[in-house]
């Protein structure tokens, strides 16, 4: 009695297939309810398939490094490249070098792919620089007056060593130079502690070096002209105004709005002593913010310049946050801090995320300009996915054919398992799309071709099984059951092989074939639960009809026709009374 017991109840509960058949469907109108609730009713689609944009970077030479255009940092450009791009929620977007000096950016078109146009090339050069003077952000003619450089609107930091502590900063303020002259003196006093002392010691032409005489030296005199006549309202004057200059000498600098310029000192920290930045909502002030975590050496940095900032007076007693040659922040300095900084102020949820991830990723290696643009359109891929629909749907009407041919009434069954796997991958893949940033491209659609014919490979391998019980002389229900743990067996081993083959694959390669692999693996994992939670719970329930239970000719379970042998239960019972007398 115990074998009987024991067959009803194996396969995981299968005895009760009305459980797994409950469960699946659940889960498929779960998946279908969350894809349509969610507005993502179709998934996404790769470059590929919905057009984009290619993007040609051309790497330029840096002052003074004249062999940084190398394989090293070509290669470092790309990763960070590619991270940011990702980071912003673009997939299957493809960054690759060309040649000894260029890269090639193909992003997919998409809600972020202006975003990811925007930052694709920034070299993300972050600095902290104390402030010297501040003024408005126009040209100021001789003798005439300069209107006030309250800096209002502009983002601010709120530097802190554990939370971020609003007294301490605010935006800056400083009273308006009168005219070019006067800039120019504040521009030569400023630069005076900034500027390394001549050494006096033995020498006896001191008396009569520049600071001596009171005479500007040539690159404090040009500082000067370019800090007066720079027009920060121009954005192009406004993107060069740094350009060329080193991080230890003294620069100008315009606020990212252009209505302030700035005179900073030399560089004290860079974006590399940042170890983390991300884009928080304070709930308390009802703003967004970049908070950024130092590294501990660039802690220790942080810490010295705000001891140094705050012994100073305004606006001296400001440090600059100077991103890629603008100020995006110069919050005041009121006590010695460490250890992290707030930016704060007008950032929008999309402002502050963008910041954060040109932070979290790091500076590019070499300066790049954009080369060319241009736009993909998708009717190239649109023919291909056209053409590999047919294919695809001539080879599923080939394995329909086969079954119904071959297996008979087997085939509805086997057919009612591709809907629901079918289902199943499609809400998956729609899902994926906001998800995680899954892109369908034509690789991607290739893999879930073939994943057909994987699928179909397990529901064959079990009714083999159930037809070998049956020429083995069983009726179905017992037939069913017994066949069941050896197909288990076999469609694991397949199914763990194909699975492994697809995470190799994808891990081993980059752009388009992860799309292909990780389609493979996915439908090779439903394959799975297809099989295991309605293959098997459908076939179980197949089994109590008269139609297969009776071995119709149109089931394809005929005994008969299979060249079942006589029952086993007569051929026991005839060697149990045989050896019988024997044993006496």
């Amino acid at each position: 009695m115990a074998a009987p017991k024991k067959g009803r109840g194996s396969a995981g509960g299968q005895g009760r297939p009305g459980r797994a058949l409950a469960l699946i469907l659940i889960a498929m109108v779960a998946l279908t309810g969350g894809m349509f609730l969610s507005g993502h009713t179709t998934p996404r689609l790769g470059i590929d398939l919905a057009g984009g944009t290619s993007i040609t970077l051309k790497a330029k030479s840096q002052p003074g490094k004249p062999d940084a255009i190398n394989e090293t940092n070509m290669n470092t450009a790309v990763s960070i490249i590619e991270r940011r791009v990702n980071g912003l929620g673009v997939s299957e977007a493809e960054v690759q070098t060309q040649g000894a000096s260029n890269i090639i950016v193909n992003i997919p078109k998409g809600t972020n792919s202006k975003q990811a146009r925007e930052q694709v090339g920034t070299t993300a050069q972050l600095y902290f620089r104390p402030v010297l003077t501040v003024t408005d952000g126009g040209p100021t003619p001789e003798g005439s007056p300069s209107p006030s450089a309250s800096g209002s609107g502009k983002p601010s930091a709120t530097p802190s060593a554990k939370a971020s502590d609003p007294e301490t900063a605010s935006d800056p303020k400083t009273t308006p130079s009168a005219s070019a002259t006067t800039q120019g003196r504040a521009v030569t006093d400023a630069l005076k502690d900034a500027t390394p002392k001549p050494t006096t010691s033995g020498d006896a032409d001191a008396s009569k070096t520049p600071a001596a005489t009171g005479t500007p030296d040539p690159a404090t005199a040009a500082l000067e002209k370019k800090f007066t006549s720079l027009d920060c309202s121009d954005k192009a004057a406004r993107a060069k105004a740094g350009d060329g200059v080193k991080p230890e000498d003294p620069t100008v600098a315009c606020s990212s709005e252009g209505d302030a310029k700035y005179l900073l000192g030399p560089a004290e920290v860079s974006g590399t002593d940042v170890d983390e930045a991300k884009a928080q909502f304070d709930q308390q002030r009802g703003i967004w913010l970049v908070s950024m975590e130092f590294t501990d050496k660039g802690s220790k940095k942080f810490q010295t310049i705000t001891k140094k900032l705050s012994a100073q007076q305004s606006p001296q007693n400001q440090f600059a946050i100077s991103l890629d040659g603008e100020v995006v922040s110069a919050p005041q300095v009121n006590q010695t801090l460490s250890g992290s900084a707030e930016i704060s102020g007008s950032f929008t949820q999309q402002s502050a995320e963008d910041l954060a991830n040109v932070l979290s990723y790091g500076a590019l290696p070499l300066s790049f300009s954009e080369d060319t643009v241009t736009t993909v359109t998708a009717a190239l891929g649109g023919e291909q996915l056209e053409a590999g629909l047919i294919a695809g749907a001539i080879g599923l009407a080939l394995v329909v054919i086969y079954l119904v041919a071959y297996y008979r009434g087997l085939a509805l069954i086997a057919l009612l398992s591709l809907l629901v796997s079918g289902i199943l991958t499609y809400t998956i893949m729609a899902l994926l799309g906001p998800a995680i940033g899954f892109a369908l491209n034509l690789p991607a659609v290739c893999g879930a071709i073939v994943a057909i014919g994987i699928t179909a490979d397990s529901f064959i391998v079990y009714f083999e099984r159930i037809r070998d019980e049956i020429r083995e002389g069983r009726t179905l229900r017992p037939a069913v059951e017994r066949a069941w743990p050896r197909a288990r067996r076999t469609i694991l081993v397949s199914d763990f092989v194909s699975f492994l083959a697809a995470a190799v694959l994808f891990l081993v390669t980059v752009g388009k074939v992860q799309g292909f692999a990780f389609t493979l693996g996915l439908t090779t994992l439903l394959d799975v639960v297809v099989v295991f939670l309605f293959t098997k719970p459908v076939m179980t329930l197949m089994a109590r009809t008269t139609f297969f239970a009776s071995g119709h000719p149109w089931s394809g379970l005929d005994p008969e026709r299979l060249g079942a042998k006589p029952p086993l239960r007569r051929s026991r019972r005839v060697n149990a009374r045989t050896d019988h007398p024997k044993e006496a």
